[in-house]
């Protein structure tokens, strides 16, 4: 094994300080939208953007830098969700056609996920970016809505993209 193949090292935390409403907001997104993951890149201040990744039955992982954090998925942190207020509500998988970018499933559906993303991007402030992934009844290939303050909302479906027409 050489040095490149090396992972750094993960550091088990009960906190990431400053970031730890973010942790709370992703956490209360995936619980309830039923997502499958929620992250974010958020711009911060003062240094490099962090990564925090919240999955199911997985720990939090935030990466600042070179630097990976790991807190325990159902810790208490100190801070609240900064997204309280935004509308979601669990939905049963969409239905997918990759070929043709058509996402079916529960109407406005696709619509409340984009908003929610959307509203959790602004919510973190800069150039961050929020995403979150779901479910489809195509094994093996998620739906990902992602979103940028004053950017197109893009949708994934397994390795094709699309950009969300404006409402």
């Amino acid at each position: 094994m050489d040095d490149a193949d090396e992972q750094p090292p993960i550091d088990l935390v009960a906190t990431v300080g400053p970031l730890d409403a973010v942790v709370e907001t992703l956490r209360d997104v995936l619980h309830r939208s039923g997502a499958l993951r929620v992250a974010a890149v958020v711009d911060l201040p003062d240094g490099p953007a962090a990564l925090v990744d919240v999955g199911r039955l997985a720990p939090v992982e935030v990466q600042i830098g070179d630097r990976i954090l790991h807190l325990p998925h159902a810790i208490e942190l100190e801070a609240e969700s900064l997204g309280g207020d935004i509308a979601l509500r669990q939905l049963p998988p969409f239905e997918i056609d990759v070929l043709n970018g058509q996402v079916t499933g529960t109407i406005g559906g696709l619509d409340m996920l984009a908003d929610a993303m959307r509203a959790v991007a602004a919510l973190l402030g800069g150039r961050s970016v929020a995403m979150a992934q779901y479910q489809t009844i195509t094994p093996d290939v998620p739906l990902t809505v992602s979103a940028r303050g004053g950017e197109p909302i893009v949708v994934t479906l397994g390795d094709e993209e699309f950009e969300l027409p404006e409402r």
